[in-house]
């Protein structure tokens, strides 16, 4: 339900209670708290404006709901009020050696109950499922057999460990919701409200809409600007894609096509920095790193998935003759230059991060700086209804964000304190007999099963804690190992059959669902093992010398180029299977090889040969080796 749909009183309270969400916000950035005042009250006010946004619906009388609903916003003051009255003594006890008081019981369980059906209402019921099985394992574990069983935990230790410490559902998940998800959330409402992401797309026109395929390399240069902010996926096709889908399907792509491309455009966006996703600064927590080197190691893997896409898609658009836009069509988008000013808050952002300001701080400024830059200009003058969205927006999108990834806390404190993690690290490590790629591949799996259904960073913090203990085990470096889990759990969105980026883009296109989520999963493959690469060279993370670094890079953009022609199937002729095969199989071999190896470089070499041969051939008369190489005429 929108903002709008609210009766007058809830809509105003929400409002109201959303302000002191961004000013309490901004008081503990400049004057921080206790861990345990601070997350609590996050998360109260996050759960009040998620059941106001957000009400219940069904056969129920109104009474009897807004009853229900006045008891959740109780129980989550009251919990916040616990935590205000309590923190002095939870901060310094003792755990498994002060006793667990009622108090501390009633008020957890209360706060787990609502988590899940925050939960619920944000994300849906794959996560309470999830959430629940978790939980039956914490009181239930001694039923199972084998490995997987473990003696439980009793009820005071199942609080004790969820809910009074800096871990569990106070824990990383939360602390990151304080500390910076907030922040970029803010930035990303509010440069939305002056006209960003409309300038964006129209800046995305002006450059690619004279080529072939222009359209949709619009969409995918847009939408890779405005998710790099946005920093969600499904946000960020239902923003982005109400204009570029239409457009793209003006220009003779079919629906289903037009959609996919925004739905992996918009997805690719998490991958993309300055901000990336909100599973990125979980990362940047769970690594202990700072959040700008973070995004600096997420470059060129971002480049290179964005450049094998734009890849293929010209050549799909070569190979099906979709046309490039009119330039009347071009010329009807509103003029750049007097709205070029708007691009000062993303740049101010980069900046900031890049010369080592915290990146809270930076968001919060380049916030500010975008409500005033529209005023450099008359014609970009916003006003009170444009504030007013954006003040609405930031703390509501928070919300959304706030409630679910704390549940998730739930997860982490049962995996690590049942100490399941570790055994099902071992259990991988035993299934795959020591094998590196064999554990990949389970691992990619098993995130890609998981993205099903979940948010990116639902995924990605179940499958750092099983999963990325076992990549370590083999060697791998702690970034690479969380990287690849990462841009798996991102991959999901589009991962049949259920792939939540590719069904927005479908309910937006008027599309197949079907048609759709093959469309973009079909264009994810050009990048799809883009994550071997991390594990076997760094250098693609921007870890090493400056030299190795752009050797990787290089190495990256090349390999990723040849599997943009094996799979878009197009070298100025229809390529044959045997031809793709070879050129998607080399491309392989250079990314999985460490940079500068004879496998790595042998890859690139056969790769490229066979291009530049296929392109000699097509301009030959049809011999044998012409009907070999190509299919149709």
């Amino acid at each position: 339900m929108s903002a709008g749909q609210l009766n007058p009183a809830a809509r105003h309270t929400a409002f109201a209670i959303g302000v002191a969400f961004v000013a309490f916000q901004c008081w503990i950035l400049y004057a921080p708290q206790q861990p345990l005042f601070e997350r609590p009250v996050h998360l109260g006010l996050a759960m009040v404006l998620l059941i106001l946004y957000k009400p219940l619906g069904g056969p129920l009388p109104v009474w009897a709901r807004t009853m229900i609903e006045l008891i959740l916003i109780a129980a989550s003051i009251g919990v916040s009020a616990y935590y205000l009255i309590e923190y002095p003594r939870l901060t310094t006890r003792m755990e498994n050696v002060d006793p667990v008081l009622l108090q501390d019981i009633v008020a957890g369980t209360a706060l787990v109950a609502l988590l899940l059906e925050g939960a619920r209402r944000a994300v849906g019921m794959i996560l309470v499922y999830v959430l629940a099985v978790f939980i039956a394992y914490a009181f239930w574990g001694n039923l199972l057999p084998g490995w997987i069983g473990f003696r439980g935990f009793g009820p005071e230790a199942a609080i004790e460990i969820s809910t009074m410490s800096t871990a569990g559902v106070l824990g990383v998940t939360t602390s990151t919701s304080v500390s910076f998800i907030f922040y970029f959330i803010l930035f990303g409402a509010f440069y939305g409200a002056v006209g960003g992401g409309q300038l964006f797309i129209d800046l995305a026109i002006r450059l690619a809409g004279r080529a072939t395929g222009g359209t949709a390399k619009a969409a995918i240069i847009g939408s890779s600007l405005m998710g790099s902010i946005s920093g969600s996926a499904v946000a960020n096709v239902v923003s982005t894609g109400v204009f570029t889908i239409p457009l793209m399907k003006r220009t003779g792509i079919p629906d289903h096509r037009a959609a996919g491309i925004e739905a992996i455009a918009s997805t690719g966006g998490q991958l993309m920095p300055p901000v990336m996703g909100v599973a990125a600064f979980i990362m940047a927590e769970m690594l202990g790193m700072p959040y700008a080197k973070l995004a600096l190691a997420g470059l060129i893997p971002a480049l290179a998935f964005y450049l094998a896409l734009l890849l293929v898609v010209d050549l799909g658009a070569r190979r099906d003759g979709i046309r490039a836009l009119t330039e009347e069509e071009i010329a009807a988008t509103d003029p750049i230059l007097p709205r070029l000013h708007l691009i000062i808050p993303p740049i101010l952002l980069v900046v900031l991060l890049v010369k080592g300001f915290s990146a809270s701080y930076s968001a919060v400024i380049a916030s500010v700086v975008s409500l005033v830059v529209p005023f450099l200009r008359k014609g970009t003058w916003i006003g009170r209804a444009e504030l007013a969205e954006a003040f609405r927006d930031a703390p509501k999108q928070a919300a959304e964000v706030a409630v679910p990834i704390a549940a998730i806390g739930l997860v982490i404190a049962v995996a690590v304190q049942s100490n399941l993690a570790l055994k099902f690290a071992g259990s991988l490590m035993s299934l795959s007999e020591g094998s590196i790629y064999a554990s990949l591949t389970l691992a990619m799996v098993g995130c890609i099963v998981m993205g099903m259904g979940l948010p990116t960073v639902a995924a990605y913090i179940i499958g750092a804690v099983l999963f990325v203990p076992a990549i370590q085990n083999l060697g791998v470096e702690p970034l690479a190992a969380h990287f690849f889990i990462f841009y798996y759990c991102v991959l999901s969105m589009v991962t049949p059959p259920v792939a939540l980026a590719s069904f927005a883009a479908a309910a937006v296109g008027q599309a197949s669902t079907v048609k759709t989520s093959m469309s973009a999963f079909g264009l994810s493959l050009v990048a799809f093992f883009v994550p071997f690469g991390f594990v076997f060279d760094t250098g693609i993370l921007w870890q090493g010398s400056y030299g190795q670094i752009a050797l990787s890079a290089v190495g990256l953009m090349v390999a990723t180029s040849l599997w943009a022609v094996a799979f878009g199937g197009w070298c100025i002729r229809p390529l044959a299977m045997p031809s793709r095969a070879v050129i998607g199989l080399a491309g392989l071999c250079a990314v999985i090889a460490p940079s500068g190896s004879i496998v790595w470089l042998g890859g690139l070499l056969v790769g490229w040969g066979c291009v530049l041969l296929l392109v000699m051939c097509a301009k030959l008369p049809d011999t044998r080796l012409n009907r070999v190489a190509f299919s149709g005429t």
